[in-house]
């Protein structure tokens, strides 16, 4: 029998379980013990929260890989090409170590009926479990306590934020969603808490555990000055860090989160002050707040800002105002593609008369909708949009329409701030 590509896997995967979530870790952990996973003893790092995580994961690695460690890390969903959820030392690991890992877990799987995630969560610990990593980073896909990454034994789990998201599945209240991702601290191990306002049931779960708890604004934090910032802690003070691009609150609690499990797992690591400077300063992932200026796109000669940001929940859009809040103003053009289950109105709500013109785009996902599905939502609420179903032309619609000097927002999922950065040549 011929070997399946790697496209072939992730097709066939997708009708394997006919939930895309199906939370609880009962399936992974009956086939993690068949699969021989060996993850660095005493350097695995497991990031939960509602924003932030691919941002900390990011500055994990870079600070490690600035330091000569190798790193391995999964993060999802991807921007463009699946092979970005499983990286070694920062770059995608190849379609045939994700073939080798699929046909291995193909092999003792037997009736077991994995979800695309879950299915992909193994491959990655399989992988990661064959190259020689020094420490594993690893993104929670949603909530914590029962999401297929907690199959793992981290050493430092770490939590950036609690906001509402997911409620199906995660509790209808902060408390409740704050106890699903405290789900990945460990009896006696060390846990991080990454905002500085932060839910009791957090604490709660930290005491029973008897975990080594560290918040935000308590046992560490930072200190905005004029054109840079400082990270502090018990043991650490490091002054002139370079302030981030975009949302430099949001971004500098996510940094110091970093710094202050990097001081407990290695402190050595931040002795060099420069080199942690510069690795922090490069370390912000793609589709975050991202600014970009062209003078052509898609063949028409314009001069227009663009603004690329994947957030899709309320903290993130707020994240994403107050970036926007401190831009020049001019004409604006949202280019928008939303999964179904998000909040249309709290976009509207946010954007009321900051917007000149909206284009709104297919998310290509199970839990995607169109297009027109979009444009009804936002039809019900007072706002007209111009409805393009393809990414290329909604992108290329929002260049004829922006005047020169404008700017263009493309924003709400993955799969269309992906998308943009492949259309302007950014990927």
């Amino acid at each position: 029998m011929s070997q399946r590509s790697l496209a072939e896997w992730l097709c066939w995967q997708e009708s394997l379980n006919p939930l895309e979530i199906d939370l609880g870790l009962d399936r992974v952990r009956q086939l993690a013990e068949h699969l021989n996973l060996k993850p660095p003893e005493g350097s695995v790092f497991l990031v939960a929260g509602t924003n932030g995580k691919g941002s900390v994961v990011s500055a994990l690695h870079a600070v490690c890989y600035g330091q000569g460690l190798k790193t391995g890390t999964y993060t999802s969903p991807h921007l463009l090409r699946y092979n970005e959820r499983v990286c070694v030392s920062g770059k995608p690991v190849a379609d045939q170590q994700f073939v080798d890992a699929f046909e291995a877990i193909e092999a003792v799987r037997g009736e077991v009926p994995l979800t695309y995630f879950e299915y992909g969560t193994l491959a990655a610990f399989w992988i990661l479990s064959r190259v020689p990593v020094d420490v594993w980073i690893i993104e929670v896909g949603l909530g914590g306590r029962l999401d297929a990454t907690n199959v793992i034994e981290p050493d430092f789990s770490l939590i950036t934020t609690i906001d509402f998201d997911h409620q199906l599945f995660l509790g209808t209240t902060l408390a409740e969603i704050a106890r699903e991702k405290a789900g990945i601290f460990r009896r006696a191990g060390y846990g991080f808490f990454g905002d500085p306002n932060m839910p009791a049931t957090i604490a709660d779960v930290a005491d029973d555990l008897k975990a080594d708890l560290h918040r935000q604004g308590v046992d560490f934090g930072f200190k905005l000055d004029a054109a840079s910032w400082s990270f502090w802690s018990a043991g650490v003070e490091m002054k002139g860090l370079p302030l981030p691009v975009g949302c430099p609150q949001v971004q500098l609690q996510n940094q110091s989160l970093v710094l202050a499990a990097i001081e407990a797992w290695r402190p050595g690591l931040l002795d060099d002050s420069v080199a942690v400077a510069r690795a922090l300063a490069d370390s912000i992932p793609a589709g975050r707040f991202h600014r970009l200026a062209t003078d052509e796109a898609g063949g028409v000669r314009k001069n227009l800002e663009w603004v690329l940001d994947v957030g899709h929940n309320p903290q993130a859009l707020r994240a994403l105002i107050e970036g926007m809040n401190g831009l020049p103003p001019c004409s604006l053009t949202a280019v928008l593609g939303m999964l179904a289950d998000k909040d249309v109105g709290a976009i509207v709500e946010a954007f009321a008369g900051r917007v000149d013109r909206w284009i709104v785009t297919d998310v290509s996902s199970v839990r995607g909708q169109s297009a027109s599905a979009l444009s009804e939502k936002l039809n019900a609420l007072g706002v007209d949009a111009y409805i393009e179903p393809i990414h290329a032309a909604a992108f290329a619609q929002a260049v004829e329409t922006t005047p020169e000097g404008g700017r263009i927002l493309v924003f709400g999922s993955f799969f269309v701030v992906g998308p943009a950065m492949q259309w302007l040549g950014m990927l």
